[in-house]
């Protein structure tokens, strides 16, 4: 028994790999990407619009609490070991450099000027 393989459209041979496996992985893609469309087809704008709002605040919540859990691991490893300590230090020292070179508005309100503070270690 001969083993044949039906050939490809012309389309999709170029963007389609020379391999089975490469070709299957193309045409499963292509068939997500169709049933995405109709999927989103479906599915009224609001409801697309407020879905990528709360998955934006999700993933925003969730770089609070990674955000507040590192800063916990940062106090305990100064804690811990004085190097660590001074240089931490040093980098709130750093930040506050950076803080102080932020524009301020006057008094009047119509002139800006730059604050610089430096700190002596």
């Amino acid at each position: 028994m001969s083993e044949e393989q039906n050939p490809l459209p012309d389309e999709s041979m170029d963007e389609a790999g020379t391999t089975p496996l490469e070709q299957f992985i193309y045409h499963q893609r292509r068939g997500l990407e169709e049933f995405g469309k109709a999927m989103e087809s479906l599915l009224p704008p609001g409801f697309r619009e407020h879905t990528q709002a709360a998955g934006n605040e999700f993933a925003t919540g969730f770089r609070v609490l990674i955000d507040a859990a590192i800063d916990e691991i940062k106090k305990a490893s100064e804690m811990e070991d004085p190097a660590a300590r001074s240089a931490a230090e040093h980098e709130r020292q750093a930040h506050a450099n950076l803080t102080a070179d932020e524009d301020v508005e006057g008094a009047t309100g119509g002139t800006s000027r730059k604050i610089r503070v430096e700190l002596d270690d």
